[in-house]
């Protein structure tokens, strides 16, 4: 297993270019999905070598952590350059948090469905396929991103609600999954946690999930990442667990470099597995 990881880092840093000590990541544009009132809110995309808004590519977007408080949309620029060197539309959302906006949880859920809708409204100007939307997130914005996957309600008035807000996947790194009694911060959904829960919503449209987790999280424990593929698989649904011995929250992040690199080859074969990415050929792996 060591050398396989040590195989794919090779990949994944030929596809990054940089080590991580001296990576900057950059957006190869940004564009507004969402106004409310005086807030603008952002997609800051990532496009493969030589897309073109022709194309019909595969597309994810990812939600930062931050406990729905704070966070920035560049925590997750390095997974998403990693996949637009893989073939995919890779964005990055803002999204409405208490220290900027004085928002609950709710208007979070409820701008990462916006974000999911404007990127299947405007595929043919993406160049994407609407019908191969990700979404992912850490923490918080693992939270939103499962939220859009599993729960009805939570919609901005006045959107088009014909047009999905439901991701075609989910990627998720050590999210918040249950908001119900023992859950995370359960008293912050006191009255709304039964619609709002994403353990408690799971259904048969909630997509295919791949799952990533410290087991010395010292916010999700791993009994509630179990409980979730439980109940996924109980309805005949995918959803993978991975779980890294002595890791805590927010292990994944890119500088954290050994185990940035194993989440990302694992969230790789999921994707190929879906789909979504073409299986590296006999030449690349030679080369891992």
């Amino acid at each position: 297993m060591k050398t396989l990881y040590s195989a794919l880092f090779l990949v994944i840093s030929t596809c990054l270019g940089h080590s991580a000590e001296d990576k900057v990541f950059k957006p190869d544009v940004s564009v507004v999905y969402k106004t409310i009132g005086e807030t603008s809110l952002k997609l800051h995309i990532f496009n493969p070598s030589g897309h073109d808004a022709s194309d019909t590519r595969p597309a994810v977007v990812f939600f930062f952590g931050g406990g729905w408080m704070k966070g920035s949309p560049s925590q997750f620029y390095p997974h998403c350059e990693y996949l637009a060197a893989r073939g995919m539309v890779a964005m990055s959302a803002e999204y409405r948090v208490k220290s900027r906006d004085g928002t609950s949880p709710i208007e979070c859920v409820k701008d990462a469905k916006s974000a999911i809708r404007w990127i299947r409204a405007n595929a043919l100007e993406l160049g994407i396929n609407p019908n191969q939307v990700a979404a992912g997130g850490g923490s918080a914005g693992g939270h939103i991103a499962a939220s859009a996957g599993t729960t009805t309600g939570f919609e901005e008035e006045g959107e088009d609600t014909t047009i999905s807000s439901i991701p075609n996947a989910l990627v998720l790194f050590n999210p918040v999954f249950d908001n119900g009694p023992g859950g995370y911060k359960h008293d912050w959904f006191n009255g709304y946690w039964e619609d709002f829960s994403p353990m408690h919503n799971i259904n048969p449209k909630t997509p295919p999930t791949i799952v990533f987790l410290g087991t010395n999280d010292a916010l999700i424990p791993v009994a509630t990442a179990e409980e979730y593929k439980a109940r996924m698989e109980q309805q005949k649904l995918r959803c993978d667990l991975h779980l890294y011995e002595g890791k805590t929250h927010g292990f994944f992040n890119y500088k954290k470099t050994e185990n940035y690199n194993e989440t990302v080859a694992e969230m790789d074969r999921f994707l190929v597995s879906l789909g979504f990415l073409s299986a590296k050929s006999k030449t690349e792996t030679t080369h891992e």
